[in-house]
């Protein structure tokens, strides 16, 4: 049993804002309150930890992270850089360690922070020729790779754009090295994959680091590998973030014939909900618009699927209790998630089916007449502040006017 005293705690219970210590046995608090009346309720020997006046908080969750992603960038170039040329120096450093013909990787770049023009290969063929270099985007969304990787992909100028993607092309047809969305599957297949139990040992190491910033649980969106990889340091009690694990919408069939329900698991890890792709982001210009971006009449982003489509994977999830999660940033992609989900709440309710709780991911911006509509079918409107920092300019950049309807905290709240 440990005492922690002498701490500045805040415990967000309204009724007992603050305390200056914690009793805890077989890592769970017993009581919080004051030294003194804490020491009387112990009945076995006390180990007693001076914190010195150190602040505690209350875990913090954070409720959108790619877990495996985040555990291997950590070993990659980080690309978040102020300027173009700081990035390239890092790429070339780098590659000064690197055998000719292996893999240089990163992430964090996005053009917005820098000159707002998108990157081209050439740039990274002139410090990385006899190595492929792919480096994705701050937002996931896109990659920026160099020759030698597009040519292990088999990419020319004459590539199709696959489905839901799209190959970068200069004014005369070339392709420049951006890969958005889909596109950057082209490459990234062709990489080597790691292990399960690398990708294991990277999450074990990246616990600590979430640790440091008061992290203690998290909603991971990453996919089958991120899964087992869990499910392993949870086997082995190494698992020591509390993991609310959702599950990609191509596997919607395979969930519904299992009859996997959320909420299916253990106190550090879960079953969440079925989570989709409605749209891109706002940095590559692939969110999905109603109108189009600033200065771009021909671009309204890319919008995966309509509502339609997507009300049929979420009939699928709720008949065996499965909740949805929908990535959508554009006005256009949500406009389209409050369809489905509105056509949803009526097959609940038609076939007495539980109303589970849905989110939208993002809600980056919406037209004011679909604002009312989450707060009406009790949709949770699962907004990130990174977002409303990191894309400010781009935002009054890209959407203009319209930009002033994005990042709506007070406008959700002020709806329910």
């Amino acid at each position: 049993m440990k005492l922690l005293y002498n701490a500045n705690i805040h415990t967000l219970d309204s009724s007992n804002p603050k305390a200056n210590a914690i009793l805890i046995a077989r890592e769970r608090i017993l009581a919080v309150g004051e030294k003194d009346k804490l020491e009387s309720i112990a009945h076995d020997k006390i180990e007693k930890i001076d914190m010195k006046g150190k602040t505690i908080l209350p875990g913090l969750t954070d409720a959108h992270i790619h877990i495996q992603y985040y555990a291997l960038g950590l070993s990659k170039i980080n690309c978040e850089t102020k300027t173009k040329a700081e990035c390239l120096e890092r790429v070339a450093e780098k590659v000064k360690n690197t055998k000719p013909n292996e893999w240089v990787l990163g992430h964090g770049w996005t053009q917005n922070e820098w000159d707002g023009i998108f990157p081209t290969k050439e740039e990274l063929d002139a410090i990385a020729p006899n190595n492929p270099v792919y480096l994705t985007a701050k937002s996931l969304h896109a990659a920026w790779a160099n020759t030698a990787a597009l040519k292990l992909a088999n990419i020319t100028n004459d590539t199709p754009n696959p489905k839901d993607g799209a190959i970068e092309r200069d004014a005369s047809g070339k392709a420049t090295g951006i890969l958005l969305e889909t596109a950057m599957g082209l490459v990234s297949d062709v990489i080597a994959k790691p292990s399960i139990p690398e990708i294991e040992e990277a999450i074990e190491k990246a616990q600590s680091v979430l640790w440091k910033m008061g992290i203690t649980g998290i909603h991971d969106f990453d996919r089958r590998e991120s899964f087992m990889a869990l499910q392993s340091l949870n086997a082995k009690g190494k698992l020591k973030l509390r993991v609310c694990k959702n599950i990609p919408v191509e596997s919607v069939e395979e969930a519904n014939a299992l009859g996997l329900k959320t909420g299916f698991g253990n106190a550090w890890l879960w079953i969440g909900s079925v989570k989709a792709f409605m749209d891109g982001a706002l940095g590559p210009r692939t969110a999905a618009m109603l109108e189009p971006y600033e200065n771009e009449p021909n671009n309204k982003g890319i919008l995966n699927m309509d509502g339609e489509e997507l009300f049929e994977h979420a009939r699928k999830a709720a008949d065996v209790g499965l909740s949805m999660t929908v990535h959508a940033i554009g006005d256009k992609a949500n406009h389209e998630v409050l369809n489905a989900y509105e056509q949803l709440r009526a097959y609940e309710t038609k076939n007495n089916l539980q109303h589970l709780r849905h989110r939208i991911e993002h809600v980056q911006i919406i037209h004011p007449d679909d604002a009312p509509r989450l707060a009406k079918l009790k949709v949770i409107a699962s907004m990130q502040p990174i977002h409303a920092t990191s894309d400010m300019f781009a935002a009054d950049k890209l959407w203009g006017e319209r930009s002033k309807f994005s990042y709506g905290w007070r406008t959700q709240l002020n709806h329910g």
